[in-house]
C-alpha cells in the first residue's frame, strides 16, 4: 500500500467505473455457478479517515447493463421474469452506517433497492490501499462481498428440476472491486 495514513484519504470520491467490478454468482442447476457483472454504474464515496462511522457510499447500478457471458439469458434476465429494466432501470445502494472492524476491515450496511422494493444490505469490505496514478488521481481501492436472497427483492421466478431442486438458487453472492477517485 502506498498510503494507509486514513486521515490523508478523508474526502470526496467518484467511483472509476473503467476500473471497478460490480459482480455477482448464482448457483444454477443445483450444480455449477455462474458469474455476471454489472458494466454501467456510477457512484460515490466520501471517506472520513478520523471518523470512519462519518463515511458514506452511494451507487446506481443501469439493469440493462447486466453481462453473463450469454446474450441468451442477459435477455431473459432483463425481462418481466427478473428485473423489468423497463419499467425499473437503476438499481440503487445509499449507505445508513460505516464500521472500521480493526485492520484494513470495514463494514458498510445500507439501502439496496431493486425492483422497487428497498431492504438492508451489509457488505463487508477490505481497505486495499491508496496511491496517486500517473495521471496525479488520488486513489483509494476496496473490495467487498455480500449475500442476498434475491426473492426479498421480489425476484422469484424460478424452474423445477426433473431430479429435484430448482435452476436457479434463491442465494446470490455479491462481490465488489470498487476503485475511487479523489474529486478535486
Amino acid at each position: 500500500m502506498a498510503n494507509t495514513d486514513l486521515t490523508a484519504l478523508t474526502g470526496d470520491y467518484t467511483i472509476d467505473a473503467a476500473h471497478s467490478t460490480i459482480g455477482f454468482t448464482v448457483r444454477h442447476a443445483m450444480v455449477t455457478n455462474v458469474k455476471g457483472k454489472f458494466v454501467d454504474f456510477s457512484g460515490s464515496l466520501h471517506l472520513d479517515g478520523g471518523d470512519p462511522s462519518a463515511s458514506t457510499a452511494s451507487i446506481d447500478v443501469k439493469m440493462d447493463s447486466i453481462d453473463t457471458g450469454s446474450a441468451d439469458r442477459d435477455g431473459h434476465l432483463k425481462s418481466a421474469d427478473f428485473f423489468k429494466i423497463d419499467e425499473f432501470p437503476t438499481m440503487t445502494f445509499r449507505s445508513t452506517k460505516a464500521e472500521a472492524l480493526g485492520d484494513e476491515d470495514y463494514r458498510i450496511t445500507g439501502d439496496l433497492t431493486i425492483l422497487g422494493t428497498t431492504k438492508p444490505l451489509t457488505i463487508d469490505l477490505e481497505f486495499n490501499g491508496a496511491a496517486k496514478d500517473p495521471f496525479g488521481n488520488e486513489r483509494v481501492g476496496f473490495e467487498g462481498k455480500a449475500e442476498i436472497k434475491r426473492s426479498e427483492w421480489g425476484l422469484t421466478w424460478n424452474a423445477a428440476l426433473e431430479t429435484g431442486g430448482v435452476l436457479i438458487s434463491d442465494k446470490i453472492k455479491l462481490n465488489f472491486d470498487i476503485s475511487a477517485i479523489k474529486n478535486a
